[in-house]
């Protein structure tokens, strides 16, 4: 198995399109045609992390924070991204990086946290935009079946948890073939046709634009194919930032926090001055998730669980609802454990295995 069989996986689930415009998910160093020896999952790449790896007997390391965030200009170790790079580079280590495009997935980083704090009927907090497009095209009646299967069989017409809707309407397409022309239908500089043809929509997801397209030209039998392919207003209900969920019973806030301390591992809770409410419904976004205060208090959350609030942000709570911020490492610390969930699925006699080193940067004295 080589790396890119792994990291398709991965983009499989989290297409790498779906990242955030300031971030760098991906190959971030090695050959991803390399044989894999063992695959690493962590949080974070540091130079103790690729030791582990060694020792481990891994040539891969896969991590939720890209090492390279912005170009290198130059590789002298004047800093640790430089140093790790180097270090990787000399040891043939393969380094890839699956960050704000899996934050982004239903199934991704958010919903491993709701997993942990056992919230139910979770949904996305904000709906990504600008990810979904309309394809339109025209085919003979008698083709019609074909070319439909073949937009399916390239991703098209997914909704949801819902898989190969289209709608179809007959109606009636005319032209008239040029003297140069090749048609499958009529004859070269012959007269106007009037076929009998079906309308086919589907929406497809952006990362799957160019795969449908190849679909939708291979299996159509026209010389010159008649579509229209349009970007879509409507929010992706299957991707975005944070999640919303619901717990089984309602729960003092006191004591949900100190759930909250127990089941993410947080050392330690800032948060916000309390209500006087139980808490039911409950909003988390891994990693930096102030942006989403207002959508989480649009959203009717008695809570609201991320990380890396800055002070005069805690303000805009304004009593309307408790956030509390357990730290950067505490929200994303169990990403490796999604990563290992995904691959084993599709690899379930390899070893991945979980790094037993704490990359968390911030220490506590107490």
């Amino acid at each position: 198995m080589k790396v890119h069989d792994i990291t398709r996986v991965l983009e499989a689930f989290a297409p790498i399109d779906y990242q955030e415009s300031y971030d760098n998910s991906g190959m971030q160093v090695g050959d991803p045609g390399v044989e894999v020896t063992g695959c690493l999952l962590t949080l974070d790449v540091t130079s103790h992390v690729l030791d582990e790896a060694l020792s481990r007997g891994c040539n891969l390391v896969i991590a939720h924070h890209p090492v390279i965030f912005s170009g290198l200009k130059r590789l002298t170790g004047s800093n640790y991204v430089q140093r790790i790079v180097q270090k990787a580079i000399k040891n043939d280590i393969a380094i890839y990086a699956c960050h704000t495009n899996i934050d982004n997935m239903r199934g991704g980083v958010n919903a491993k946290i709701a997993e942990k704090l056992g919230l139910r009927e979770t949904t996305i907090l904000s709906l990504m935009k600008d990810s979904l497009r309309k394809l339109y095209t025209f085919a003979p009646i008698q083709h019609a079946d074909r070319v439909r299967e073949a937009l399916f069989a390239a991703g098209a017409g997914d909704i949801g948890r819902y898989r190969e809707c289209s709608f179809n309407t007959a109606g009636q397409g005319t032209f008239r073939p040029q003297a140069d022309a090749n048609p499958a239908i009529g004859q070269a500089g012959g007269p106007r046709e009037m076929v009998e043809e079906v309308k086919i929509e589907v929406l497809v997801q952006r990362d799957r634009e160019a795969r449908v397209l190849k679909a939708l030209f291979e299996n159509h039998p026209y010389e010159e194919v008649a579509y229209e392919f349009i970007g879509l207003h409507n929010p992706n209900q299957e991707m975005g930032a944070g999640m919303l969920g619901i717990l089984p019973e309602p729960v003092s806030e006191m004591d949900f926090l100190a759930q909250v301390k127990d089941k993410m591992g947080a050392k330690c809770i800032k948060y916000t001055e309390l209500r006087g409410k139980t808490i039911r419904k409950v909003a988390v976004c891994g990693g930096s998730g102030s942006f989403l205060l207002r959508e989480a208090i649009g959203a009717g959350a008695d809570i609201f669980i991320t990380s890396d609030f800055k002070y005069h942000q805690f303000f805009d709570a304004e009593g309307r609802i408790v956030i509390a911020d357990i730290g950067h490492y505490e929200t994303e610390q169990f990403t490796p454990e999604l990563f290992l969930d995904i691959l084993k699925e599709k690899f379930p006699n390899f070893a991945f295995l979980l790094s037993n080193t704490s990359t968390n940067p911030v220490k506590y004295f107490y």
